[in-house]
């Protein structure tokens, strides 16, 4: 199976996740293999801010190539890039789908995901085209987050039915959102034999954090893509996703609320 349904969609509660991401708090595992001259691949690039971070940390003279299957989110990464001041011979973006994508073989240096694997319908896949397209000595590198590791305070029921309930959208819509654990796996079943699996978190919990973490996720449960489709296809009713939002809400005002995001990470030589 390759064909799944991004979850999210790109909502603007979506885009204002996306858009608080960077090389530093989302790639740092990576960051010491990448040189000035190389050649990247950033796959499922989104709205561009760590494509845009990479490209700067492979100047002078590399080039970053971002790709995503959405065509619409491309014309905000080509913004993000412009606002930047980067040169087109330094970063470009085009559509592309990950299990298939339209590059020679051994075209890159670094081949980077982050937050896709989750998503597609076949990672192993996925990862072996990655695999396909990086050059002999190069790296394959993933990030994805693990929902059933999730871990907050307080602990009200209803974002326990919120990550239930996400979860069970998530792998009808073909993907699977306990991803981080499995990265090793999949990479093994790729073809890949020299990889360094580790993990590494997003925390949230000054007064600020929680406030932007729980409103994104408000507003998502209940005007998103992910909101339109639990509903769609008998999940969950918009009542009850009034109800979790809520919750969420109100879990943000608690003065010691935290929560942890992990991830799970590969770095693998092609």
């Amino acid at each position: 199976m390759t064909d799944a349904v991004y979850t999210h969609g790109h909502h603007e509660s979506v885009l204002r996740s996306h858009r608080w991401r960077t090389a530093a708090n989302s790639a740092a595992y990576l960051l010491d293999a990448l040189r000035p001259g190389q050649d990247v691949l950033d796959v499922g690039c989104g709205p561009g801010t760590i494509t845009a971070d990479l490209a700067d940390l492979v100047a002078p003279g590399g080039r970053v190539t971002g790709v995503d299957a959405a065509d619409g989110i491309l014309a905000q990464a080509r913004a993000e890039a412009s606002a930047r001041g980067l040169p087109d011979d330094a970063v470009r973006f085009e559509v592309a789908d990950v299990h298939a994508l339209p590059f020679p073989d051994d075209s890159f240096d670094v081949v980077h995901a982050h937050q896709v694997l989750q998503h597609v319908g076949d990672p192993v896949r996925a990862l072996a085209e990655m695999r396909r397209v990086c050059r002999p000595g190069g790296v394959v590198a993933a990030r994805d987050s693990d929902y059933a590791a999730f871990a907050w305070h307080p602990e009200p029921p209803v974002l326990d039915d919120w990550r239930e309930l996400y979860r069970r959208v998530a792998r009808a819509n073909g993907g699977e959102p306990d991803a981080g654990r499995r990265l090793l796996s999949w990479a093994r079943r790729a073809g890949f034999t020299d990889i360094t699996a580790s993990a590494s978190t997003w925390c949230f919990a000054t007064p600020a954090e929680r406030e932007w973490w729980s409103g994104l996720w408000a507003d998502r449960t209940v005007a998103s893509s992910y909101a339109e489709r639990a509903v769609a296809t008998g999940h969950t009713t918009p009542e009850h996703l009034a109800e979790i939002a809520e919750g969420w809400r109100a879990w943000g005002r608690a003065d010691d609320a935290w929560f942890l995001v992990p991830h799970g990470e590969i770095r693998c030589r092609a």
